[in-house]
């Protein structure tokens, strides 16, 4: 899908060029467009390698088996149906410790592999089960300790305080993960009540 997406965006700048005569314009633009890119993605490159690093290094020595001990409360309300396995737990630990210092694109694989164990723990199913929901909703409005990702793409353009962000990433990151939270579990004792009601229905 986001294939199409980008294709019918790279078509519609094309056309619009070619429309308005600027082609010499969107060119140019595509060419300074794709060094930056390149420009950036070393500048911050450095940054998530060394986290990386720190994450693999976290896991053998055991550091991600004491947060998730940590967390352990959290987990088991978070995720009824998975928190006792605890190789679903360590994975699920470990995105929840890169997003929580901000490591953004570098905290995909590990939730690559963390919906892999809980898919792997619902039956292998298509369909998403709740904590997989639970997990994606964490995912994407994850509490952000250390913004390194924004942090260093804000020093890439010249930031003198590249960490001024911190109050704002930590009050809308803390709001953001508490609605999604609460709603999460709102659907599911709504779901569970209607489930229940349809299934002893008096005739």
């Amino acid at each position: 899908m986001l294939n199409w997406i980008w294709a019918a965006l790279i078509g519609l700048a094309v056309l619009c060029g070619a429309v308005t005569g600027r082609m010499p314009k969107v060119a140019s633009a595509a060419v300074s467009g794709a060094s930056e890119a390149v420009e950036l993605l070393l500048s911050i490159g450095g940054m998530m390698l060394l986290w990386n690093g720190l994450m693999e290094v976290g896991e053998k020595a055991g550091l991600v088996r004491i947060f998730s001990k940590a967390v352990y409360p959290l987990l088991k309300f978070l995720f009824p149906d998975a928190y006792r396995d605890r190789k679903a737990m360590d994975a699920v630990s470990m995105n929840m410790a890169a997003n929580f210092l901000g490591l953004g694109n570098a905290a995909t694989p590990l939730g690559i592999r963390a919906v892999g164990e809980l898919k792997r723990l619902g039956g292998g199913k298509a369909e998403a089960t709740r904590s997989m929901s639970m997990f994606i909703l964490i995912n994407t409005a994850s509490i952000q300790f250390l913004p390194t990702t924004v942090a260093a793409l804000r020093a890439a353009q010249g930031s003198k305080s590249p960490f001024e962000i911190l109050p704002a990433v930590w009050l809308t990151s803390i709001l953001a993960l508490a609605v999604g939270i609460t709603a999460a579990k709102l659907f599911e004792k709504l779901s569970g009540r209607c489930g229940r009601s349809r299934r002893y229905r008096p005739m």
